[in-house]
């Protein structure tokens, strides 16, 4: 028979399911520095469920040896095996499953140990544990009935997270599925535990399974009927366009008009989608480059689905860190409505940073960028006017209008960048037509013979 304490063990790692736990998700992928504490002057129960957190094998195994139970469980139904799992710590985790403990156990908010080691990404903890007959925890949309399963779901065991890597500052993993690397994000408890969240969810896996465009990633499947909900991508390794810059600086021209129809291609199918699909966080690390050196929007649909409305007001402001403030348009920092053409606004930032190889405002801080715009002010064109030539500078300023509504479509934008890209293409095969005759004369001319037998290189100076 299980024993309960009255206390409450907050140390370490909470469960992945607790409220408490959100209000500061920063910490939820952080060691813990256990404060002051002594184990001597609390009840044995919890003193075990210490002694799990700091991986103390002797003492866990002295105080089950001394008729502890194994089981024990705090007020909030948290078992040492919890404990064990969100920290991580698989011997101690197989020292309690060898002890008797139970694999499958819940705390008050329904959380097992595998959805805590699931949650804070202990893939041995999870290994071992599933070994043991631990069930994945059921998800928010599993469904009954086979015929509901979305046609995009794929098996989370077909997932290969053991040579997985974080990218993105951990937001997103590296993986293998079906003998190709992917991009997986895990969604949180803060998304499957709201409802209209969950539904918003479903209503856009509907959605990203009908987009298929060259310039824009590729979603390729989801993890639905098992916790934690995860969907994928194509893994493209060339980087983003922000790497890109900071290695390559200012770009010319020509491949900057290239690169900005590669965006404002994609951006315009998924602005025609119906409904269109708003990215609001178009900015160089949401663009990757694939093998051939194009350009694809990425970051798109699910992520903003789940974090924004479509009136911002309607939640209050967006909080700053869920969102890239220097490339966001002023009606999103007002709490104002917004339409496609916040992507528009942001649109004009990075053509403006391809030509002059710097961030928008970049001695400023975040929030301060947000209110120069909101002051109708812009990053000034520091390059030289040539860079700018052929409408460029005017299509920029057409783009990050105060008034949304005086902001070209994508489908505009790319007539205009199409027209500007033929001269530019143009120009370069006019000053390249003669340099390359020359060259390659100097190059035949090396390959000839100079006995005087020969008369090809006569030939060929004519």
């Amino acid at each position: 028979m299980e024993s309960k304490s009255q206390g409450k063990f907050n140390f370490g790692r909470q469960s992945s399911m607790a409220p408490e736990r959100e209000v500061d998700c920063s910490i939820a992928n952080q060691d813990y520095e256990v404060l002051e504490f002594d184990p001597e002057k609390i009840e044995e129960g919890v003193r075990l469920m210490f002694l799990a957190n700091e991986g103390d094998l002797e003492g866990i195994s002295e105080l089950l040896d001394s008729g502890i139970d194994v089981n024990f469980k705090d007020i909030d139904s948290r078992t040492p095996l919890h404990v064990a799992s969100c920290q991580g710590l698989a011997d101690v985790v197989g020292l309690l499953l060898d002890r008797g403990a139970e694999v499958d156990t819940k705390d008050r908010w329904g959380s097992t140990p595998l959805a805590d080691a699931i949650y804070y990404e202990k893939q041995d903890v999870i290994k071992l544990l599933e070994e043991h007959g631990a069930k994945p925890p059921v998800a928010p949309m599993h469904v009954q009935n086979p015929c509901e399963i979305p046609e995009c779901e794929i098996d989370r065991s077909e997932l290969d997270f053991s040579n997985s890597i974080d990218i993105s500052e951990g937001t997103y993993r590296l993986a293998s599925w079906r003998g190709i690397e992917v991009v997986v994000k895990t969604l949180g408890t803060e998304v499957v535990m709201d409802e209209q969240k969950v539904k918003a969810f479903m209503d856009e896996l509907e959605l990203l399974q009908t987009v298929r465009h060259p310039n824009v990633v590729q979603f390729l499947g989801a993890v639905t009927q098992s916790s934690p909900m995860m969907i994928f991508t194509e893994y493209l390794p060339k980087g983003d366009l922000r790497s890109f810059l900071k290695r390559k600086g200012p770009l010319k021209p020509l491949t900057t008009v290239k690169f900005a129809l590669d965006i404002a291609r994609g951006m315009n199918y998924l602005h025609e989608n119906r409904p269109a699909i708003i990215h609001l966080d178009l900015e160089p690390s949401n663009i990757l480059r694939d093998d051939s050196g194009h350009l694809k929007v990425a970051d798109f649909g699910v992520n903003k689905l789940l974090k924004f409305s479509k009136t911002v007001g309607e939640h209050g402001r967006l909080p700053c860190q869920e969102i890239t403030w220097r490339y966001v348009a002023p009606e999103v920092f007002k709490n104002e409505e917004y339409d496609t053409k916040v992507d528009v606004f942001s649109f004009a930032l990075i053509i403006q940073e391809m030509i002059e190889g710097c961030p928008p405002f970049v001695s400023k801080r975040e929030e301060d960028v947000a209110k120069a715009y909101c002051s109708n002010e812009r990053p000034p064109f520091l390059a030289p006017e040539k860079y700018y030539a052929l409408g460029l500078k005017e299509l920029i300023e057409h783009c990050w209008n105060d008034k949304p509504i005086k902001r070209p479509t994508f489908r505009q934008i790319i007539s205009r960048l199409e027209e500007i890209e033929k001269i530019l293409d143009r120009k370069r095969r006019w000053k390249a037509g003669p340099c390359g005759c020359f060259r390659m004369v100097g190059k035949l001319g090396k390959k000839i013979p100079t006995d005087s037998g020969s008369h090809s290189s006569t030939s060929i100076v004519r």
